[in-house]
């Protein structure tokens, strides 16, 4: 056979869409340019081929199951803002002493699922964190995937709410029976947004819809598969769904122990002195009030900024600037309000 006989045939099983029959043809013209001594002609040809199959994961069949399956993934896609692989542990998370240790015992159990099996005992796999905003909620879902080393769906609200009759519970369906299938957790932020009480007119029963599309997954829900809701407004909450959850923890913001114990972690990771214990003492103090996210990142921000002072001035002391970090934490109360 010529070359412009292979070629002919790779256009043809191209246009018909037979992905094996189009592999065979390449690489019967791969060997036709190794037995014409025409190797830089082959090796790229192998070289293309392989890069088009890491690409797109595989020469893909339009109608095939394949096909459908990547649509379907290309759609879910959309539906989730990240896929995450946590590193954290328990060790990297300050809370209180009671939701330390609900969570831990939540860990040990999606640890020992074939132990609880074997006793026919359930897996508690739905875990709800309700709290004020920067309280920890999403930091301790970020634990649980680490602690198990799961991988984490963070759904992506935005997407998965449509102004489409029914749309929304497909969607949440789609997310579900991806993790069903994955074994993994999904992470659903402001879950208040899905979960409502069933009591609003005007939205003439799709609010119905979608409460009860999510008790249906979740007595469905696989024990290998793990659901993290987390919501500011807990009081929002259909009670059916929050009956369905395994754990119900409430985080709140730390208090002076809790505090401190946030500021020596964040020193400590970031290799900076401990201020003096009159000097932490009035910081904490004036702490008070703020959640974890606001005072850690105003003591990140205190530690950026001494760093870039120390680098200037050719001092580079490993000591935080305590005036800047008192003046970051004014700025962020008046910011929230809370002077």
């Amino acid at each position: 056979m010529a070359q412009i006989d292979y070629i002919q045939k790779i256009a043809e099983h191209g246009l018909d869409n037979d992905k094996d029959k189009l592999l065979k043809s390449l690489y019967e013209l791969i060997d036709y340019y190794k037995n014409t001594k025409k190797i830089n002609m082959a090796i790229q040809l192998q070289t293309a081929i392989k890069d088009a199959k890491r690409k797109s994961g595989n020469l893909t069949r339009v109608g095939s199951d394949h096909y459908f399956n990547k649509q379907n993934d290309r759609e879910i896609d959309n539906l989730i803002i990240d896929k995450i692989r946590s590193e954290y542990k328990l060790e990297n998370i300050i809370i209180e002493k009671n939701v330390q240790n609900e969570l831990t015992q939540f860990i040990k159990e999606n640890r020992s699922i074939e132990l609880l099996q074997k006793f026919n005992l359930p897996v508690s796999n739905k875990l709800l964190l309700h709290g004020p905003s920067g309280c920890g909620k999403t930091l301790a879902s970020y634990v649980v995937a680490g602690e198990l080393a799961k991988e984490m769906y963070v759904v992506n609200l935005g997407a998965i709410v449509s102004s489409k009759l029914g749309e929304t519970s497909k969607n949440i369906t789609k997310v579900f029976k991806k993790a069903f299938h994955e074994k993994c957790i999904i992470f659903i932020d402001e879950f208040d947004s899905l979960g409502k009480i069933r009591d609003y007119n005007q939205d003439h029963g799709e609010m119905k819809r979608v409460v009860n599309t999510i008790l249906q997954l979740f007595d469905y829900l696989p024990e290998e598969a793990i659901v993290i809701a987390a919501t500011n407004q807990e009081n929002m909450l259909d009670d059916a769904i929050t009956r369905r959850f395994d754990l119900n923890l409430k985080l709140t913001i730390p208090n002076k122990e809790k505090i401190q114990s946030l500021i020596e972690l964040t020193l400590k990771k970031g290799n900076f002195n401990k201020p003096h214990k009159r000097q932490l003492n009035d910081i904490i103090n004036q702490c008070q009030g703020l959640s974890y996210y606001s005072i850690q990142k105003t003591l990140v921000n205190a530690i950026k900024r001494t760093l870039f002072e120390n680098i200037e001035s050719k001092n580079l002391q490993m000591k935080v600037d305590l005036n800047i970090w008192s003046k970051l934490i004014k700025s962020e109360k008046k910011a929230l309000k809370k002077d």
